[in-house]
């Protein structure tokens, strides 16, 4: 038994401003660093897909035919999200994957993907990678891929992979377990051959879902997902359901959130998405998010940590370098400083400028620099000061939190710059704000501080909300609008609502 794996994760933010080029692929920004062949396999004791599918699938195959699978890893490639992929970047890593297809003729085909990849020239970069994949391998040869929650589901995908399974988490701690689950798929139609194919039955959401309102560690996300525990594990003949809220901000025409799913039953797997979806859209109401403007943000978490023992947490939500931003706004640095904020910490701010000048003075001295701002976000702009050096890092770290677990991390060169009472974490290279270990990298006890300003949306919550007093969201001045009804979107089907509740698409926008 043969099979073939590969990686190619990117989520795409088609109104962010930089694109991701095949160099970023190669750092790997946030993810594992671009591996090939054998190397992949080191990736099996990592909190991704990829891992959990490495270690799940030998056990499966041995089940199967009393002999582990021979793997066939070609690529694992990730970088963080942005703009679209560059089409150099796509065609040389989906190249390399369909050649290797063509060559090695596996019997079967794993993928770790992403689910809401636009490139220069494909709307769907799954979706064209899955078809050049089938157009090789042919009917015969299962694919099976596992997909993130933020996944842009199209149809395309769903037509030319056998089963598609998606994270079930947000922050996405269950990453390894969803390869599992693709490994248990992908052994259960090996076993079954071409003698019962899965039925599949799929639905499409009437609105966007703001990424804030994703987050699994609150209603309605939370119900929404038990249930779906619920209906897989309680009705005969549903193999496997998924559901992806989407990322809403990639101007294509299958943006947004799908439920789907696979059965031996037509009848019962149908029953099951169409319940899971009218679950879903009923309570659209609970889907919205409420924010905060920098300024209240700041007061309320100052009010907040005056009898707290532990610290406030705040997301700088519209410049998540994890949504596609680059992680250099200073709207909320100028709402700490101008508060009079102490014993707080902001970070990462993206400068290799800043950081060049804070390593060329040294420790202690004090520098005048124009910091980040560099966006052109109206209402954003570099923050002018005298910062002192407080201490100097390679960026290096070692993620511990359940994000990303075991993690090698290098955002190059880092500073920790002061500022009144607020310590600012400043990285050559972008990380968006996951895990505590990118405070530590720079001298920042993150569980000493009275707030913390994470430039993240969500994914923070699984290290920070267990040591937070609170957790808010600010919306600061940014490239990624938090409210997916103030994007300037062009390609969106008729009729879609905007946010829950919220106005429908009817053509293209003026820009906002």
């Amino acid at each position: 038994m043969r099979i073939l794996l590969a990686g190619f994760q990117h989520e795409t933010n088609t109104f962010a401003p930089s694109k991701a080029h095949y160099d970023n692929f190669v750092r790997g920004e946030g993810f594992p660093a671009m591996v090939r062949g054998a190397d992949v396999l080191a990736l099996r004791d990592v909190n991704i897909p990829a891992g959990g599918f490495l270690r799940a699938i030998g056990e499966l195959t041995r089940e199967l035919t009393s002999n582990e699978a021979e793997l066939l890893p070609v690529i694992w490639a990730g970088a963080s999200p942005s703009a679209h992929v560059a089409t150099d970047a796509f065609e040389r890593i989906a190249g390399e994957i369909v050649d290797a297809a063509r060559a090695q003729r596996p019997d079967a085909i794993y993928l770790d993907l992403h689910g809401a990849m636009v490139t220069d020239a494909h709307d769907d970069g799954e979706g064209e990678l899955l078809a050049r994949l089938r157009a090789v391998v042919g009917a015969g040869v299962p694919i099976v891929a596992s997909l993130d929650l933020h996944a842009n589901v199209t149809q395309r995908m769903l037509d030319n992979a056998d089963a598609l399974v998606a994270y079930r988490t947000y922050p996405h701690v269950d990453m390894a377990d969803t390869g599992a689950r693709a490994a248990q798929l992908l052994q259960r139609l090996l076993a079954a051959g071409n003698s019962r194919p899965l039925h599949r039955a799929a639905r499409r959401l009437p609105f966007l879902i703001p990424i804030n309102g994703q987050c699994t560690f609150l209603e309605p996300a939370r119900g929404i997902y038990a249930l779906l525990d619920e209906l897989e594990r309680e009705l005969d003949g549903v193999v496997s359901l998924s559901f992806t809220p989407g990322f809403p901000a990639a101007d294509f025409a299958e943006c947004g959130g799908v439920v789907w799913g696979y059965g031996d039953d037509a009848a019962r797997i149908e029953q099951a998405v169409a319940a899971l979806t009218d679950a879903v859209v009923a309570r659209e109401a609970q889907w919205a998010v409420p924010f905060l403007t920098p300024d209240e943000a700041v007061q309320e978490a100052m009010r907040l940590s005056q009898a707290a023992s532990r610290p406030v947490v705040i997301a700088d939500t519209q410049d998540n370098p994890g949504a596609g931003g680059d992680s250099n706004t200073t709207g909320m640095l100028r709402a700490l400083v101008r508060a009079g904020a102490t014993d707080a910490a902001i970070g990462l701010i993206v400068d290799p400028e800043a950081v060049r000048a804070a390593h060329a003075a040294g420790v202690g001295s004090d520098i005048t620099i124009a910091l980040g701002g560099q966006s052109g976000v109206p209402g954003d702009a570099p923050f002018e000061a005298t910062f002192r050096v407080a201490q100097l890092s390679d960026g290096r770290c070692r993620f511990d939190g359940p994000m990303m677990n075991g993690m090698d991390v290098d955002v190059g060169p880092a500073a920790r710059l002061t500022i009144g009472g607020v310590q600012v974490v400043v990285s050559a290279g972008k990380a968006q704000m996951l895990d505590r270990n990118l405070y530590r990298m720079a001298g920042v006890e993150p569980e000493r501080m009275k707030i913390l300003v994470n430039k993240s949306s969500v994914h923070f919550r699984a290290d920070f909300q267990p040591i937070a007093e609170a957790v808010l969201v600010a919306k600061a001045p940014g490239p990624l609008l938090a409210d997916p009804a103030d994007l300037p979107w062009k390609k969106l089907p008729a009729g879609l609502r905007l946010r829950p509740l919220g106005p429908a698409f009817t053509g293209p926008r003026g820009e906002v």
